[in-house]
């Protein structure tokens, strides 16, 4: 079993969450992050965790940043793709930037991040792939057009590779949370947060450790057996079969 773990976008919201939890497990955790070095530098000092900075969207960026981790820290085998952006708008408003810069993040990285470990997760016979799709990647969203089809993209990337891989012992799974208690969707304004929440059968927003728990679980050994699938943890707002 794998003890070096790595977590895109580890370093706020649901990211930090499952980094801290995997370190608590007992795992060797790296997080990555693209943007904001200060609140990085902040988290690695609050929680030991080395934090790394590059565009998990570069496959440059990603091979170099994935050797300096691996001569850190030791072999990665065990990823979570979890790095994710959003800009936002109408589609027929939208413009290719708008486009290409939540494509490059959000479903490039499957490629650039995942590329340069699972040959070697293969040669050792032991991986285990997270990959953080989202609700809106299952039932689509206005405004979200961009999002939306990244998001329903890794959905489709996580259930192929798994397929490809595994008789090498590796394992590929896709979990798509719902609304979650982060800071961004805190900072959304109370009356769309409580439209947001009136739609939610339970009655609130998810928790960042309960997506972590799964995570961690996943990761396991008793986990085994699991792969190719699409887990949904959102509350009941949305329920559909991968």
């Amino acid at each position: 079993m794998g003890n070096t773990a790595v977590v895109t976008g580890g370093t706020r919201g649901i990211g930090a969450e499952i980094a801290i939890t995997l370190q608590k497990s007992g795992y060797i955790t790296a997080a990555t992050y693209a943007g904001n070095t200060e609140r990085a530098e902040k988290f690695s000092e609050e929680t030991g965790i080395k934090a790394y900075k590059w565009d998990a969207g570069c496959p440059q960026s990603c091979t170099q940043g994935i050797a300096q981790i691996e001569q850190d820290l030791g072999p990665i085998d065990i990823l979570v793709n979890n790095a994710g952006i959003t800009r936002d708008g109408w589609f027929h408003k939208m413009d290719f930037d708008q486009w290409s810069q939540v494509m490059r993040t959000n479903l490039d990285s499957m490629f650039t991040m995942t590329r340069p470990v699972i040959s070697g997760m293969r040669e050792r016979g032991h991986g285990r792939i997270i990959n953080i799709s989202s609700i809106n990647g299952q039932k689509g969203q206005i405004g979200q057009t961009n999002y939306s089809a990244a998001k329903a993209g890794v959905i489709g990337f996580t259930k192929a590779l798994a397929q490809e891989n595994a008789r090498k012992g590796i394992t590929v799974n896709c979990i798509c949370p719902g609304y979650i208690d982060t800071d961004m969707v805190s900072a959304v304004p109370e009356k769309v947060l409580e439209s947001i929440i009136s739609q939610i059968p339970v009655g609130r927003l998810g928790k960042a450790s309960e997506i972590a728990s799964l995570v961690t679980y996943l990761c396991s050994p008793a986990a085994a057996f699991i792969t190719g699938s699409v887990m949904t943890i959102n509350g009941a707002q949305y329920m559909a079969n991968g």
